[in-house]
């Protein structure tokens, strides 16, 4: 089997974590006979200051002519903390997703043993945590039509959705849960929100025609930001809207005790992406101290993506081979901790040897 990937390295520990990500697809690719072509552009503050553009066409091309995209990280201070900024490195962000129509946001939260102490909340709470979170990703009020009144006292951002935006990705939030426990949770806020409302009876109908054997049971946003805390082995999928989607995975993602081991995907009918959901960290970049396991496990759900889960396994089992003998990085480990290189190192032999 031959793939093509386009690789956005990016801003701040994206090129840092991505090194060691492609050695260790390319040690996996060679033990499972795949061929991997590898394609790298720019995207973020570092496309920002080499072209102007947060996300340049030629980025767009590499990544329509490929099979998938593996993304670093996007984000720098110089514009985050410029208020005035026209330009930022996150409009290339939106701009890859509503391009390649990349509608399904997929979030793994999985709890690991070793960081259970880790984590904010109680290690009886977070043990055996894990479900996985789909938020559409190109509707609602991120795209909507946004502006303010001539006299700049009035603001608005308008949140529509059609139920085509709505049934496409339930459908695949269902299809997930037959492959797991048969249990979808919908998040919204359907007793405010016209909006949800039409989530609510979509879903519904969707349920009750082509997954009658799938629970499906509905939480209010609010309601389902205490359940991750209170209870979150509660969960199995988790569907939701986009603005609900960004903050529960956020929250969702400190309670595994460290945001660096969190891979995510970004799916589209033609193409899919895969990223880490860490940010850029410039306070880390070039130290050499950044966890490559969010990337890493970006690049085994890619795998997954192409079937190829026999692939898939050997970095999960790395990666969690790696945590049981302390190889990791000093957000996990802080007296004993290695670096980013050296945890790559340890993956690339663990997977060449087993």
């Amino acid at each position: 089997m031959k793939k093509r990937i386009t690789v956005l390295p990016g801003d701040g520990i994206g090129p840092e974590v991505m090194t060691q990500a492609l050695k260790v697809l390319d040690i996996t690719a060679s033990k499972h006979n795949l061929e991997i072509e590898i394609l790298e552009g720019l995207i973020g503050a570092v496309a920002i200051d080499q072209t102007g553009n947060p996300l340049p066409d030629e980025t767009i091309e590499m990544c329509r002519r490929s099979d998938a995209v593996l993304l670093g990280a996007v984000g720098h201070p110089k514009y985050d903390n410029d208020p005035n900024a026209k330009v930022r490195p996150e409009q290339g962000l939106l701009k890859i997703r509503k391009t390649l129509e990349l509608f399904a946001n997929v979030r793994p939260i999985t709890t690991y043993k070793v960081l259970n102490s880790s984590s904010p909340l109680k290690e009886s709470l977070v043990d055996g945590v894990d479900f996985v979170v789909y938020r559409e990703l190109t509707g609602g009020i991120y795209f909507g039509e946004k502006g303010r009144n001539e006299d700049d006292t009035i603001a608005f951002d308008n949140c529509t959705y059609s139920r085509e935006e709505i049934r496409r990705i339930s459908t695949l939030a269902f299809e997930a849960a037959k492959q797991r426990n048969n249990h979808v949770t919908l998040v919204d806020k359907a007793n405010v929100l016209e909006t949800s409302r039409l989530w609510r009876d979509t879903v519904k109908k969707l349920a009750d025609s082509l997954y009658p054997d799938v629970n499906l049971d509905f939480m209010f946003v609010d309601n389902a930001a205490m359940k991750i805390i209170q209870n979150p082995a509660f969960f199995d999928v988790v569907l939701t809207e986009n603005m609900f989607g960004d903050i529960i995975t956020d929250e969702a993602s400190v309670i595994t005790g460290s945001i660096g081991m969190l891979p995510s995907a970004s799916v589209g009918e033609k193409i899919s992406l895969f990223e880490p959901i860490h940010g850029s960290y410039p306070e880390g970049a070039g130290k050499n101290i950044a966890n490559p396991f969010g990337t890493i496990l970006s690049v085994a759900m890619m795998l997954e993506h192409f079937k190829l889960f026999d692939a898939a396994a050997d970095i999960k089992a790395a990666v969690q081979s790696a945590l049981d003998n302390g190889k990791v990085t000093v957000d996990i480990d802080s007296v004993n901790g290695m670096k980013t290189t050296e945890v790559g190192e340890y993956l690339v032999k663990t997977i060449a040897e087993n």
